[in-house]
This record gives C-alpha cells, sequence and structure tokens, in this order.
C-alpha cells in the first residue's frame, strides 16, 4: 500500500541556520581557490626560474669548455678560425663575408653571385647552403654598436652557446608538461647535462647546422606536446599551433636535413592517426604546418632542389589524397578496420614513391640521389661501390651506434628508467591501440565508456612515438643520435615522475592507492637527482677547471704561407675539410667544399680526389686544370691513412670506384685489375721529370704538401 507524505517545511529559525551556513561556506569558497592559484603561480614561477637557471648553466658549461680546450681567448685570428674543422670552417666563412662586405646589400649580393666557393662556377649561396643565419648575425652585428664591446667571433659563438639555454629550457619544458610537475624537468636537464657527451657537440663543432637547428627542434616538440592536450581553448590552441609554426620554420631555415626529420616526425603522426592515438583533426593542420613551412624555406633558397624533391611533400601529399579516396578507414569492426588499415598503409607509401619519382623526373632533380644510396647500403640491400655512398659509410659518424654508448647511459641512471618507461608505454599503447580498432563509431555509450578506460593521453603517444623511431634512427646511423639522446632524458624523467606509470606498476604489484603512488613517484626520483648531483658534480667542477691550449703550428703555417705568397684570386685544390678552412683563413678560391648537397659537386669532388689515386700525372694535370686550378695541397694524413681499416680509406675507395685492386694484403673483387700507374700522392714526392713538369712543389712541411700547376704540359 502506497502512501503520500507530506512535505516537511523547514522554520524560519532553521532556514535563517541553513542560510548562514551556506553564506559561511560562500565566504571559504574563494579563499580556497585564492590559495590553490596562488600555489600554483608560486610552482609555476619556481619551475621556470629553475628551468631557465639549469639553461644558462649548461650555456656556461659549454662555453668555458670550448674557452678551456682551446684557450680561445688566447690564441691568434687564424688559430681561432682553424678551430672551426671541415664544414663548420665554411659556414662561418659566410658571417666573416658579410661582415667584411661594404654594404649588407652587396654581402648579400655576393652571396647570391658567389664565385669563390667553386672555380669556373657561380653559385647561389644562399639556395645552395643554410646560411640564412650567418647573414642575419652579420646584419645584426652591423646594425647594432656590438663592435664596441664584442669582437665578431664573440657573438657568433656566444649566440650559438646561448641557444643552449633555450635547449635544456624547452626539454626541461616537455618534461614538466608530461609528468605534471617540474620537478620532471628538472631531472630532464640534469640527464642532458651530465651525459654531455652523447646530448650535444656544441662546444667543438660550433657553426655546425645541427647546433643551430636542435634548440628549435626542441622548441617544437613542446609545442605539440602541449597542443595535443585536450581540451585547450580556441586561443590557446592558435597561440601555440603558431610557436610550432615559427620553431618549425626556423629548424627547416637552419639546417639541410630539416626535410627527413620533419619526415619521420610526419610518420609519428601518420602512424598514431591510424589507430586513433591522437586527433585527426589535429594531425592534419601539423601535415599542412610542415608543408608550408617547408615551402616557405623552398622559396627563401630561391626553389632549393632538394626540397622540392623531398618525400615530405610527397607523403603529405598522398596521405591527403588517400585518406579523401578511402573515407570509410575508421568504421567498422576490428577485422574489417585492420584491413581498411593495411589497403591505407600500403596505398600511402605506393602514391608516396610514385609522386616523388614523378616530381624528380619532371624536375630532374639529383640532389640527394647520394643519401638514398647510402640509405640502401645501410639496409643491406646489397653491396655498393658508389663513391659517394661508401665515403659516409665508412665515416664513423655514420656507422651504428656503438654498444659503450649505452655503459654511459648507464652510468648516469638514464638507461634503466628508460627502458622502464618505453617497454610499460610501450604495452599500454598497444592495448589502447587494440582497443580504439575494435571500436566502432556506432557502438552504444557503455562501449564509449570501455574505449576512455583503454585509452592513452594523446601527447603521451607523440611522445613515445617519436622516441621509438627517432630510436630507431640513432642505433642505425650515430650521428643522429642527438636527436634521440635528449628526448630520452625527457621520456626517462617524465616517466619517473608520471602517476600513470608508477600507477601501472604498482596496480600489477596490488599495492596502488594514490598516496603510495605519489610517495613513490618523489621519493625515487628525488633520489635519482641527489645521486646524480653528489656523482657528477665533482666531474663537471673538474671539466670546468681543465686547460689545455690550441695547437697546429702545421695548419697555421700552411695558412700563413697561402695568405703570403699566392694571388687573391689563385685556385686551391685538396680535400673538402681541409679547403672550408682555405676558404675562411685565407679567401682563396676553391675547387670543391664539404657542403656535399650537389650532384655537380660530388663528381667534381670525386675528380679532384684522384690525387690520391692510382693516376698518371699527366691526367690528374688534366683534371685539375679543367676546374682552373693553380695549387693543389696533398695531405700525408690522407695519402698514408691509417685511421680507417683496409676497404674505407679514401684510397682504397678510389681505387675500386676506378676498378683497380687496393693495397695491402686482404682480398679483392675478381674484377678488379692492377693500375697501370703508381700512386700519384706517393710518386709525386719522388721529384721525377714526368711528374715536375706539370707539378712544382713550393711548400712542404711535416703535414702538407703544395704544389703549383703548369699551365700547360712541358713539350717533350
Amino acid at each position: 500500500m502506497t502512501t503520500v507524505r507530506q512535505r516537511k517545511r523547514a522554520s524560519a529559525s532553521e532556514q535563517r541556520q541553513n542560510n548562514h551556513q551556506h553564506e559561511k561556506n560562500a565566504k571559504h569558497y574563494p579563499k580556497g581557490i585564492t590559495s590553490a592559484a596562488l600555489w600554483k603561480v608560486l610552482s609555476h614561477i619556481t619551475g621556470g626560474t629553475v628551468s631557465l637557471s639549469l639553461g644558462l648553466f649548461t650555456a656556461y658549461y659549454v662555453c668555458t669548455l670550448h674557452e678551456n680546450d682551446l684557450w680561445f681567448s688566447s690564441i691568434k685570428e687564424i688559430e681561432r678560425e682553424i678551430s672551426f674543422r671541415t664544414e663548420c670552417g665554411l659556414y662561418y666563412s659566410y658571417y666573416k663575408q658579410m661582415l667584411h662586405a661594404p654594404s649588407i646589400k652587396q654581402g648579400i649580393t655576393e652571396l647570391i653571385y658567389d664565385n669563390k666557393t667553386e672555380s669556373m662556377r657561380t653559385i647561389n649561396i644562399l639556395e645552395r647552403m643554410n646560411v640564412y643565419q650567418e647573414v642575419f648575425l652579420a646584419v645584426l652585428y652591423r646594425v647594432l654598436p656590438f663592435w664596441n664591446n664584442l669582437e665578431p667571433v664573440y657573438f657568433y659563438i656566444y649566440t650559438l652557446f646561448g641557444l643552449q639555454t633555450m635547449y635544456v629550457s624547452s626539454l626541461f619544458l616537455t618534461s614538466w608538461l608530461l609528468s605534471g610537475t617540474w620537478f620532471s624537468g628538472l631531472l630532464a636537464a640534469l640527464w642532458y647535462i651530465v651525459n654531455r657527451i652523447d646530448t650535444t657537440r656544441v662546444e667543438f663543432t660550433i657553426p655546425l647546422r645541427e647546433n643551430w637547428a636542435l634548440p628549435f627542434f626542441s622548441i617544437q616538440i613542446a609545442g605539440i606536446t602541449y597542443l595535443l592536450r585536450s581540451e585547450l581553448t580556441a586561443l590557446r590552441e592558435k597561440m601555440t599551433m603558431f610557436l610550432v609554426f615559427i620553431s618549425t620554420f626556423i629548424f627547416s631555415l637552419t639546417w639541410q636535413f630539416n626535410q627527413f626529420v620533419l619526415l619521420i616526425q610526419a610518420l609519428v603522426l601518420f602512424v598514431l592517426d591510424c589507430v586513433d592515438l591522437i586527433p585527426t583533426a589535429k594531425v592534419t593542420r601539423l601535415y599542412l604546418m610542415q608543408v608550408i613551412c617547408l615551402l616557405m624555406v623552398c622559396v627563401l633558397q630561391f626553389f632549393n632542389s632538394m626540397i622540392l624533391g623531398s618525400l615530405l611533400l610527397s607523403f603529405v601529399l598522398a596521405v591527403i589524397i588517400v585518406r579523401c579516396l578511402q573515407k570509410n578507414l575508421k568504421s567498422g569492426g576490428l577485422i574489417k578496420r585492420v584491413w581498411s588499415l593495411v589497403v591505407h598503409v600500403f596505398s600511402v607509401l605506393c602514391l608516396t614513391v610514385l609522386i616523388n619519382k614523378s616530381i624528380k623526373k619532371l624536375f630532374r632533380l639529383q640532389s640527394d640521389e647520394h643519401i638514398f644510396k647510402f640509405i640502401q647500403a645501410k639496409l643491406g640491400f646489397g653491396k655498393t661501390r658508389d663513391f659517394d655512398a661508401s665515403l659516409y659509410l665508412c665515416e664513423e659518424a655514420f656507422r651504428r651506434l656503438p654498444l659503450d654508448t649505452f655503459d654511459r647511459f648507464a652510468d648516469t641512471l638514464l638507461l634503466y628508467p628508460y627502458i622502464f618507461v618505453l617497454f610499460t608505454l610501450i604495452i599500454a599503447a598497444t592495448v589502447a591501440a587494440f582497443n580504439n580498432l575494435s571500436w566502432s563509431s556506432s557502438s552504444k555509450t557503455s562501449d564509449k565508456k570501455e574505449k576512455r578506460a583503454y585509452s592513452m593521453k594523446p601527447e603521451i603517444a607523440y611522445n613515445l612515438m617519436h622516441s621509438i623511431l627517432f630510436g630507431c634512427l640513432a642505433l642505425s646511423t650515430m650521428r643522429m643520435k642527438y636527436l634521440w639522446t635528449s628526448h630520452m632524458c625527457v621520456m626517462a624523467s617524465f616517466g619517473l615522475f608520471s602517476m600513470e606509470v608508477w600507477g601501472t606498476l604498482l596496480k600489477t604489484l596490488r599495492l596502488y592507492t594514490p598516496q603510495r603512488t605519489n610517495v613513490a613517484r618523489y621519493s625515487v626520483s628525488i633520489l635519482v637527482i641527489v645521486y646524480l648531483i653528489f656523482k657528477f658534480w665533482p666531474r663537471l667542477s673538474e671539466e670546468l677547471s681543465e686547460l689545455r691550449e690550441f695547437y697546429d703550428p702545421d695548419t697555421v703555417q700552411l695558412m700563413s704561407w697561402i695568405k703570403s705568397n699566392t694571388p687573391n684570386n689563385a685556385v686551391f685544390a685538396g680535400s673538402m675539410q681541409l679547403l672550408a678552412g682555405v676558404k675562411l683563413c685565407t679567401g682563396r678560391v676553391l675547387t670543391n667544399h664539404p657542403h656535399y648537397e650537389d650532384k655537380t659537386l660530388r663528381e667534381r669532388t670525386k675528380k679532384v680526389y684522384q690525387v690520391y689515386a692510382k693516376r698518371a700525372p699527366e691526367d690528374v694535370h688534366s683534371i685539375l686544370r679543367s676546374f682552373g686550378t693553380d695549387y693543389v695541397i696533398l695531405e700525408d694524413s690522407i695519402c698514408y691513412e691509417r685511421r680507417h681499416s683496409r676497404g674505407c680509406r679514401l684510397r682504397d675507395l678510389l681505387d675500386v670506384s676506378n676498378g683497380h685492386v687496393m693495397d695491402g694484403l686482404g682480398d679483392n673483387d675478381p674484377d678488379l685489375k692492377p693500375s697501370s700507374s703508381p700512386r700519384f700522392c706517393e710518386e709525386i714526392k719522388k721529384d721525377l721529370p714526368s711528374y715536375l713538369k706539370y707539378f712544382t712543389r713550393v711548400f712542404k712541411n711535416k703535414t702538407f704538401h703544395v704544389y703549383r700547376l703548369s699551365r700547360k704540359a712541358a713539350v717533350k
């Protein structure tokens, strides 16, 4: 039996008491919000201060190492310039050229119509090389009154050391964004510093393009990490997208390998989009942002052919086309979605190759063919005899990552948390991806709740995939490790401070409570921070106090002789690495140089290097004179090279390319034949008449031999 009760009316006194209690609570409510907001502001200020302090310390650290290693402030100007080895010297020479130009306009004109970098050719330096940063710094130095207080070389190197502040701060921020605590950023920055040997080489290769580019790439990663967060306001999303755009543009403008790095990043986005771990709309915007930045750089570089034929442009275009044609990619059950995904991936890859081949054939682009030959040989698709690919393969920097790298990571406690975080997140991402593929867009609300239970935050998924792909790149090619190792610091520190990672571990052990999770993540991480400080601070102090001095008298003597005894328009031939220094220190005309992204230059370099092959003197003379060569520099360190093993010495690569058997004990391919001529660089030193009529030695020291070429061959 159902009864109806009359509602009890509250008495006037009770109503007044309730109102009073409500007003009391209302008074306390804003106070609580104010306290939380104040604590948040203080936390952000503290975190920002720590981030900036660690960034400035890193800049001071590498700057001091550079000064102590070379005694840079006390050596001669020519010694400072020689310290910019190989391609570093070439890039710095354009900064110097802009400073010495009569006007900024004329300096830029001389770069656009350059006839001293490659003899008998007028090339556009702004098109061929990424030197806008040198132009910008030179203009800034000329416009602002820095010359009264700071030498040009210090303005240059301090700028690059200063970028380390930005680099470390952005790593700090990325880890902070992922974990939710700035302590994580502190640990990431500390790991970056104590692993300096593997995270940066800025202190001894200052002008390298990667030292300009990687700080901006790190900012871009931090921006993408924030952009992928859910529930961002429209204003914050637009501001973050602008930051990502600017950092991507500067990164692309400052490094010639930008397209390959951005291609890997595009692959990261593509994989995560396919399995619904990040929103498709944001992925599309990031694709378009990459393409726009690359096209803007292409325009600034006078339609550089290497950019026009980049795989990135072809890949993004293929993804958009296939996505438009395959509209049912993310509908249906598991089997249907997996099949659609296989078709989608296969279609995108095939269309990418087709578009790229068509563009290269249409515009006759060959700038990056040596890189693809190198990649093919690296992946094991047959042994290559290609000279350019072999030149890369034989360099230590382009070999696999040495195993002792992991010993150093283990010593700093970076390796173990990184592997644990990677393992944990890969499992979580796999489960989330499988759940996403199993879930249909027509599922009920309960299915949606279940899907959310197995989801992974988009920013975590992005950084995980980023770390995996760039890790594979680093393992295959040591020089690319700097793209990975800094991100290792971010992922490992995030993992140690992550509620998700610790929560997963404690749930597995059936020990999970929120309080235990917080205690575990802070106690373990702070112990690691204390360990790093106490163990490595003495080593850092020792490095900061260790004093050395630049010493290369043979190269100094050579450069001084060239400046004093040869005409300003004299043309010099020699190794790529040495000629970059010749241009910087003396301003003489070169036959070849280390910036290798041009087919004609690669062919020319191979011909110039015949001075180290088994060739007749008349052949070598004819080759060098075809490039207008007046002087050739021979280096004993190349002629009698012992740094590389047999088969990787420069003379071996030349012999194989010329079809000649290699020197020394060991096997030769059956089709290689003995040469009818002795090795040129050895035989010329005997001063035989057959050589003297073409070449006259004009300079000699322990390392270098300089020969002047006769204008015409002597008449017999």
